[in-house]
């Protein structure tokens, strides 16, 4: 198989050493540093604006880093009271480059056949009931600057999904990653399985979780927990677009409530999206019956 390598996960980072700048590229303020509390090395990317400085992987655009796995994990934390953009660059079996973006600098979910630009909101902003905004708040209070509490994130991609309910076309890998100003990332991660965090690899052999394409976050990866605590009352929990999803969202967000750890019902630790407003919905409807994209296969059904 091509691609047994990268299986059943590739930590990105690790794997093309950062570290070493060989195989990837930095402009501006970019440094490693040691954070205290995830008790281990990450990048600091810092500028006056979002494109000043960045970490980019691989090292050219003419180059690609070939990954094909489903999802794409993004441990990071935005730096608060700053904007941030992240780019990604992915191809379709049509052998057509889709830019992939989301910050929390974007107003407003917008699309070309080329682009996709997901505005990215740090947290559920007060006024939320459950995944229902309350009617007295504003969809402008709901995107901006990281606030001042924000939190590390394992922000999970679905680039297949992503292609196929917003471009009606069919994923075939990850070309390239573009991450600016103004964020703290840990790695970055791809995998065709779904990692759910605050399970314990024991927990999830009794659940019998890899049937279901399902499995504890790797040791790698996983973010500290001190005894006694929970990890979704530390850190965020994303999942885009959630599971079984039929109409597109326009922006990337956490839930709320945040997810509750029950490793006997995975299932209800996959956050789903806020609801959208009225005008939004009707216009991504509208969108979704013209292109008919194909339906998304349940991940249990795999």
């Amino acid at each position: 198989v091509p691609a047994a390598w990268q299986r059943p996960y590739l930590n990105i980072f690790k794997h093309f050493r950062v570290e070493e700048w060989k195989r990837s590229a930095r402009d501006g303020d970019v440094a490693a540093l040691t954070d205290a509390r995830l008790k281990g090395t990450v990048y600091r990317i810092r500028g006056s604006l979002p494109a000043s400085s960045y970490l980019q992987l691989p090292r050219t655009g003419t180059q690609s880093l070939g990954l094909v796995g489903r999802y794409l994990y993004v441990l990071f934390k935005p730096i608060p009271h700053k904007h941030f953009v992240v780019h990604l660059d992915v191809a379709t079996k049509e052998n057509q480059v889709v830019r992939i973006s989301f910050s929390n600098l974007f107003k407003e979910f917008k699309s070309t056949a080329t682009w996709l630009q997901f505005p990215f909101v740090c947290r559920a902003a007060e006024g939320l009931v459950g995944d229902r905004p309350a009617r007295t708040s504003k969809r402008a209070d709901l995107v901006g600057a990281a606030p001042a509490d924000v939190r590390w994130t394992c922000l999970v991609l679905d680039l297949h999904s992503i292609l196929s309910l917003y471009l009606n076309r069919c994923y075939s890998h990850l070309k390239g990653v573009k991450l600016c100003s103004n964020l703290l990332v840990k790695t970055l991660c791809t995998s065709d399985l779904v990692f759910i965090p605050g399970v314990t690899f024991s927990e999830a052999r009794q659940a019998d979780l890899a049937h279901r394409g399902v499995a504890p976050m790797p040791r790698d990866l996983a973010f500290p927990v001190p005894k006694g605590k929970n990890w979704h009352d530390l850190y965020d929990y994303i999942r885009f677009p959630s599971e079984g999803s039929k109409l597109p969202y326009d922006s990337i967000q956490r839930s709320c409530p945040s997810p509750v750890a029950d490793p006997e019902e995975p299932v209800r630790q996959l956050p789903q999206p806020v609801t959208l407003t009225r005008a939004i919905r009707d216009r991504l409807s509208l969108v979704h019956q013209l292109t008919s994209p194909k339906a998304v296969s349940a991940l249990w059904r795999r």
